[in-house]
């Protein structure tokens, strides 16, 4: 498999440290709302690399965090009257109900940077005990100048940022470019913790170094997350943590594009701003999937109404043909033909396509349209029937495929009310009473209810929009 790599800033082949296994981190939500179509992106493309690397035998160690201390969850907790903690864990808890939808796998660690103070302190003293930070007023800035290859990442010079550094109110810093480790409290109600410099919290990006280190290692293969982190958080990250720990971070850093809404940048101030849970009012969280893999994970895309009907139909397509294997399964008989077994053989080209799609820079576009050519092949193949035990390995098939990339893992609701089912039986009963008007009538009726009915030598096939 071959990855872009932000860092060398061309695609590698994947070699990870340990032979076998695949350690990954990839940055998480702030728990402070419901994340939005923006947030969703990485969660489903690096879920989508931690499924198929899965597929292709590594054992994957894959962590993402949860950042629960914050600003912005402070200023949250004191508009709604509650503490941080109550804050965080509820949004936390919203997010696994979104993530779900959009069949986004649980990490193998969450780890909340609430518990892990003691790591992130500890790091931090590391750090000034090697020269790189400094300690004032119970703040603790990181020395950017001391580190050779800062901006080494996002191609920032060290020049070209200190035109543009600035010092906040209420910062004292040696230099404009210096961040902060940790934080002074400043007012009673923010959530603090005791260290050796008074009380206080960590800065925003010490703790991915701290719980990576702790959770995966010194060196990682991949770090992963949006676009929009490269920079400072990510190279922030780099920096803090090869001067803490004395070797590289991580191997290859992946950083997905941007998301923009009807060809704007998302923003509140615009009213183009979506949470998952808003879309989800409107599109299953499998379509909202299928539209965020549809194009290629490093270009930007556009969510409008219009691509989404675009999604919903594509998936629709593919829901479709696993109905279909799935009504000849359950209605068919009799041994596999010549044909189809040559038909079957025929399938790993397609399992071919979808692998070398995904070897290249994790392609789910191409590995998505792999998918629809492997289920032109089956539709053509069951046109006319087909043995239980073709459409049976046709179905392994397709779900093998499809499960990579999280799709077709939710079955829609195929439930047949008594009144829908009283219509398609009396349909019947016209055709054998050849009373051809009547049963086209009842046809046209449920084609207006969004019910299709494909008349098979298996029986009639309920199929949904």
């Amino acid at each position: 498999m071959k990855i872009y790599n932000t860092l060398t800033r061309k695609k590698e082949e994947f070699v990870p440290i340990e032979e076998g296994t695949a350690k990954i981190y990839v940055c998480g939500p702030t728990v402070y709302n419901y994340f939005h179509i923006g947030n969703a992106r990485p969660f489903v493309v690096f879920d989508t690399l931690r499924k198929y690397l899965q597929y292709r035998g590594y054992k994957v160690k894959f962590v993402q965090n949860f950042t629960d201390v914050d600003d912005k969850i402070i200023n949250r907790a004191r508009e709604e009257h509650l503490t941080a903690k109550e804050v965080s864990e509820k949004y936390i808890e919203e997010y696994y109900k979104d993530a779900a939808a959009l069949n986004v796998t649980k990490a193998d660690v969450h780890p909340r940077v609430s518990e892990h103070i003691p790591e992130i302190i500890e790091f931090v003293q590391t750090l000034i005990d090697k020269g790189y930070a400094y300690e004032v007023n119970g703040d603790v800035y990181f020395s950017t100048r001391k580190f050779n290859g800062y901006g080494k990442l996002s191609g920032q010079n060290i020049e070209d940022l200190e035109s543009g550094a600035r010092i906040a109110v209420g910062e004292i810093k040696e230099d404009p470019l210096d961040f902060a480790l940790w934080k002074a409290q400043k007012e009673e109600d923010e959530i603090a913790w005791d260290c050796p410099w008074g009380k206080g919290r960590p800065g925003w990006h010490i703790e991915c170094s701290a719980m990576s280190k702790k959770h995966l290692g010194d060196t990682i293969d991949i770090h992963a997350g949006g676009q929009d982190l490269q920079f400072p958080h990510h190279e922030n990250e780099i920096a803090q943590s090869e001067c803490c720990n004395g070797v590289p971070f991580a191997n290859y850093w992946m950083h997905n594009g941007y998301i923009t809404i009807d060809n704007e940048k998302m923003s509140k101030s615009k009213g183009n701003f979506f949470t998952v849970r808003d879309i989800l009012k409107e599109y299953d969280g499998e379509v909202m999937r299928f539209f965020l893999l549809s194009g290629h994970y490093r270009n930007p895309i556009n969510f409008s109404d219009s691509l989404m009907e675009q999604a919903k139909a594509g998936l629709g397509r593919m829901r479709n043909a696993k109905e279909t294997l799935k009504h000849l399964i359950a209605n068919g008989n009799g041994e596999m033909t010549d044909a189809e077994k040559e038909a079957l053989a025929g399938y790993d080209k397609y399992r071919q396509e979808f692998i070398s799609a995904m070897d290249d820079d994790l392609n789910t576009a191409d590995a998505i349209s792999a998918i629809f050519e492997l289920i032109t092949v089956i539709n053509t193949a069951v046109r006319d029937g087909a043995s239980r035990e073709f459409a049976e390995k046709s179905l392994d098939t397709l779900m093998e495929l499809a499960s990579i990339v999280g799709l077709l893992q939710q079955d829609a609701d195929k439930a047949v009310d008594d009144d829908i089912q009283a219509l398609v039986d009396e349909r019947q009963e016209a055709r054998k009473a050849k009373n051809f008007a009547r049963a086209d009538e009842i046809r046209d009726m449920l084609k207006a209810r969004g019910i299709t009915l494909k008349d098979t030598p298996q029986g009639v096939q309920i199929i949904r929009e």
